[in-house]
This record gives structure tokens, C-alpha cells and sequence, in this order.
């Protein structure tokens, strides 16, 4: 339990950090700041997406494949390829804005700023997913909140010092960056560039398959709901601002699974416990930020609780499908696993387009529910979890 609540708190962080900064500029700048963590919300899918192929398979490939060099090799050639990836958002980030239907210049820094912050946030995490493999969370636990401490001081008190929206961003994407090559140097293994790309893909395939199509999803979806109008677009914003950070730190989960398995020690009922565990921690917080947060926002309160009950309605279901995905996925056959994925995926996707406000809340109920049912068919027909715990194949 100790590793999942560090690696959780890891990132949290990384998720809480980017919620608080918003939070505070729209109190010292613009309120309507805050709206901006809904709009790059899309964007993280695709930092999502390079660190599953070059780092999460990369660190599992070290593992199974015994290739020592797939870790730092997945480092390097993912930097380069994040690098041109959100050189070529930036370029048109103008249009992005337009297409979420927002007014360009009244969040034009500030986006700039949220996208190469993700990129930052992209090479530190390569680092810290090699510390976790290196069982070295505690120390990766340390980087991860003096990262987040300078991220999050820094900037608000350049805002409250320099009324130059640039210059508000220019300083804490300097210090952040500053940091990040020095933790970077220090960690740096001499290497052989030796990368089997289609491992580091099938190993984290579910997951890869997972984030491409959430990109869609919520970049068309949110594009969808927003045009209900700024009540429903409010409620939506409000509740992914209260329950991202929660999500984001939930699936430590299968991070802490991943490792496990890779390593043949993983125990479904203990990680299953834990997983709870985590998740009743989690809920808790949901419902601190509610009651917190809910006076800053003019929030029609009963459409922001029905989007939050579908939410939970997933929160609950998560661990059990997560957990026997990731065996599954690993031990048993990434392609089937992964088409499975695509399958839930698709009816997400279909839910998204759906002529109502709350397309997205839809969509997630049917390919989480899909999910559950599926997975726990193919994992009976093929696995049965003996009274220690630990899986073993069906006779």
C-alpha cells in the first residue's frame, strides 16, 4: 500500500499542481482562467500517449525482453518526438482555441504556457516511471513535489509581481525546465541505442489504444457539450476540475500492477484491497473540493451532480476491469485485450456525439460497464484467482 499511495501522490501532484495554478490566476489575473483546464484537457491524452510508448512499454520491455538500454533509448527518442509533436500544436494553437469554441485572445498565453508545460512535464515523467521500475519511488516521490512546489510558487508569484502575462509564464517555465535537466543529467545511463519499438507498443497497447481514442473523445465531446451553453460547459468544467487529480492518481493502480507482473509478483486480492483503499481516500477528496470549490463557480449545482454521479458510477467499477485488464493484457494476449479496449472505446466515442449535454457522462457509462462485464468473461474462461491471491490458469 505504501508504494501505490507514493506513486498516487506522484501523480496527484501532477495533476493538483496545473488545477491550484489555474484556480489562483483566475483570482489574480482573469476568473475565466480557470476555464482553460478544460480546454488543453484533450491535450494531456496525447502526453498520455508518449508515455505509454516510451516510457511505460519501454520500462516493461527492460523487464521482459532483458534489454537494459530500452529505458534510456525510449527517453531520448520520446523527447525528440514530444518535442516536434507540441512544436506543431503550438504553431496552430490558435486554431485549437477556435475549434473549443473560445475566444483567442483572452486565452492565448496562458494556453501557450499549459502546452510546453506539458512537455516539461512529459521528460520529468520519463524519469520518475525509471526511478519506479529502479524501486526507487521514495526518491522519485521527493523530485516529483519539489518539482510541483516550483511549478506552482513560482508562477503565481511572478503573476502577482508582473502584470506581463509573458513574463508571468516565461519565469517558472524557465525554473521548471532548469530542474528537469538537472534531474535528467543526474539520472543519465550510458547506453546503446537499443529499442524494440513494437514491444514498447504491445506492451502498453490497451492503455496507448486508451488514450488516442480519449483524445477524440473529449476534444469532440467537449467541443459537443459546449454548445448547450455556458451553464452545462460551467458544470462540466467544474466537475473535471474536481475530479481529474483523483482519476489521474487512480490509476498509480495499474502502474503499481504493470511493475508487479512484469516482474511475476503481482497478487490480485492484495492489489485489489489496496486499490479500494485508495479509491475511499480518493472520494473523499472529490467531496472536500465540491464543498470547497462550488461558491467560486456561478453553477447550476443539481447538472453539476448529475455529471459527477457518472463519475462515481465509474470510480466504483474501476479497480475490478483495470486489474484484470493489465494480467490479461500482459500474460495472456495484448492483442485480444487490446481490441477489447478499442471495442468500449468506439461506444464511448458514439455516446460523445449524442445530441445531449451530458454525451460525455453517457458515453463513459456504457464502455466502463461494457468493460467490466467483458473483461471478467475472459478472465473466468481463463484464470482463476487462488485462495492466496495469486492467478493461476484455468485447468
Amino acid at each position: 500500500m505504501k508504494r501505490l499511495l507514493q506513486i498516487s501522490l506522484n501523480m496527484a501532484l501532477f495533476s493538483f499542481t496545473p488545477v491550484l495554478s489555474w484556480f489562483f490566476l483566475g483570482m489574480i489575473v482573469d476568473k475565466s482562467i480557470i476555464n482553460i483546464f478544460t480546454l488543453i484537457y484533450p491535450l494531456q491524452f496525447i502526453y498520455f500517449m508518449l508515455r505509454s510508448i516510451f516510457s511505460v512499454g519501454a520500462n516493461i520491455s527492460r523487464e521482459k525482453d532483458k534489454n537494459k538500454d530500452a529505458t534510456m533509448s525510449g527517453t531520448i527518442v520520446g523527447s525528440i518526438v514530444g518535442f516536434i509533436i507540441f512544436s506543431l500544436i503550438l504553431i496552430n494553437i490558435d486554431k485549437y482555441i477556435l475549434f473549443m469554441h473560445i475566444n483567442v485572445s483572452s486565452y492565448y498565453i496562458f494556453v501557450i504556457y499549459a502546452v510546453i508545460q506539458l512537455y516539461i512535464k512529459l521528460i520529468f515523467n520519463f524519469i520518475l516511471n525509471k526511478l519506479y521500475y529502479d524501486s526507487k519511488t521514495e526518491l522519485a516521490n521527493n523530485y516529483s513535489i519539489i518539482f510541483n512546489i516550483l511549478n506552482f510558487l513560482i508562477l503565481i508569484i511572478s503573476a502577482l509581481i508582473f502584470k506581463n502575462n509573458l513574463l508571468t509564464i516565461i519565469i517558472p517555465l524557465s525554473t521548471i525546465t532548469i530542474y528537469t535537466l538537472f534531474i535528467f543529467i543526474k539520472h543519465f545511463e550510458k547506453f546503446r541505442f537499443k529499442l524494440n519499438f513494437m514491444n514498447c507498443i504491445k506492451y502498453d497497447s490497451a492503455e496507448l489504444v486508451n488514450h488516442v481514442m480519449y483524445f477524440f473523445i473529449f476534444l469532440f465531446g467537449f467541443s459537443n457539450a459546449s454548445r448547450f451553453g455556458v451553464e452545462y460547459t460551467t458544470a462540466l468544467a467544474f466537475v473535471n476540475l474536481i475530479t481529474d487529480t483523483q482519476w489521474v492518481a487512480f490509476d498509480s493502480i495499474l502502474i503499481v500492477a504493470q511493475i508487479d507482473i512484469s516482474k511475476n509478483k503481482f497478487n490480485y486480492k492484495e492489489h485489489l484491497k489496496n486499490a479500494y483503499e485508495l479509491l475511499s481516500i480518493l472520494l473523499i477528496t472529490v467531496f472536500l473540493l465540491f464543498l470547497d470549490l462550488f461558491w467560486f463557480y456561478n453553477l447550476n449545482v443539481l447538472i453539476a451532480m448529475i455529471y459527477l454521479s457518472f463519475e462515481m458510477a465509474n470510480f466504483i467499477i474501476y479497480p475490478i476491469y483495470k486489474l484484470k485488464t493489465a494480467y490479461l493484457h500482459l500474460e495472456h494476449s495484448a492483442s485480444k485485450i487490446t481490441s477489447n479496449k478499442l471495442l468500449a472505446l468506439i461506444m464511448r466515442m458514439f455516446g460523445s456525439f449524442l445530441n445531449t449535454p451530458f454525451c460525455t457522462g453517457i458515453g463513459q457509462i456504457i464502455s466502463s460497464y461494457y468493460q467490466l462485464v467483458s473483461t471478467n468473461r475472459i478472465f473466468k474462461k481463463n484464470y482463476f484467482v487462488n485462495h492466496d491471491g495469486y492467478i493461476e490458469k484455468s485447468v
